[in-house]
């Protein structure tokens, strides 16, 4: 169910997520009262209206997660922090994040054209499938395997990270500059090599505390155990929920699927790797 509405105008999302330990100066202090207060006010307490974010704090929270649902009515986490998603089932949907707009006269980040380039280039491939469903074969799929320099002939290979790399390398030749992106169609390989490399990686630990710092165009990177994973495109971010493009996936969002999909069930909190931005790392 959904929390009742609140009197007041609720308290917008701070862009940090709240968890055991927070409260330590005065902003974080606040907020966590907020927090504590609206806990009591929705019968998931008694705690302390302190400010200070401790087991008792977290254990509420993990109830009123087990009680209540998100903004679209899925189960929330129960990891007992309090996140853009908990936020807003706490404070009401006005409480969701507001996108942040850049001033007219803000300068573009480097490599901001080229990966909106890539990201309108994946959205078009929206709907390829492997030929036969299963394969990791078909005339698109062989192209990207081949991309990255596999002989598709020779095995069966997942083609997520080539999916990606072909769509960077079609934005960047229509662009006329060198193409950013790690050839690769490890998934793995690609996280070390970017880090490596000094291509901005934000860290899924990172994009938990901060969800602010993930945005359109940046990569998602999965690992999916026994050195695979799963790569793809985010194309929208709305209160701790994406909206991705991926290659080599299904409906379920499988890393071993059959076609290119656009998902909307993946949430920050589930990225196990983290999340590439091209757009401010541009180093090749």
């Amino acid at each position: 169910m959904s929390a009742p509405a609140i009197a007041l105008p609720p308290p917008v999302f701070p862009g940090i997520t709240l968890a055991e330990g927070a409260g330590r100066d005065e902003a974080a202090r606040a907020l966590v009262r907020q927090v504590q207060q609206r806990l009591n006010a929705l019968g998931c307490g008694p705690v302390a209206e302190d400010g200070l974010f401790g087991p008792r704090t977290a254990a509420a929270v993990r109830l009123f997660q087990a009680r209540f649902s998100d903004g679209d009515g899925q189960p929330l986490n129960s990891d007992g922090a309090v996140g853009p998603l908990t936020w807003q089932a706490l404070f009401g949907s006005d409480a969701a994040p507001r996108p942040r707009v850049p001033p007219p006269a803000a300068a573009a980040k480097p490599g901001d054209a080229l990966v909106a380039a890539a990201l309108a280039i994946a959205g078009g491939l929206v709907g390829v499938r492997e030929q036969p469903p299963g394969s990791n074969r078909g005339p698109e799929v062989d192209r990207y395997l081949e991309n990255v320099g596999l002989d598709p002939a020779t095995g069966s290979y997942p083609w997520c990270a080539a999916f990606v790399y072909w769509c960077f390398t079609q934005a960047s030749a229509a662009q006329g500059v060198a193409n950013p992106a790690i050839r690769t169609a490890g998934v793995l390989d690609h996280w070390r090599r970017a880090r490596l490399r000094g291509i901005r990686c934000i860290a899924a630990a990172d994009a938990i505390a901060a969800p602010g710092l993930v945005r359109p165009g940046q990569l998602f990177l999965l690992s999916t155990g026994g050195g695979t994973g799963h790569i793809g495109f985010v194309e929208a971010v709305a209160n701790g929920k994406l909206v991705t493009i991926e290659g080599n996936s299904n409906d379920g969002g499988a890393r071993e699927g059959i076609g290119v999909f656009r998902r909307d069930q993946r949430r920050i909190g589930q990225i196990s790797l983290g999340f590439i931005d091209y757009a401010t790392g541009m180093e090749v």
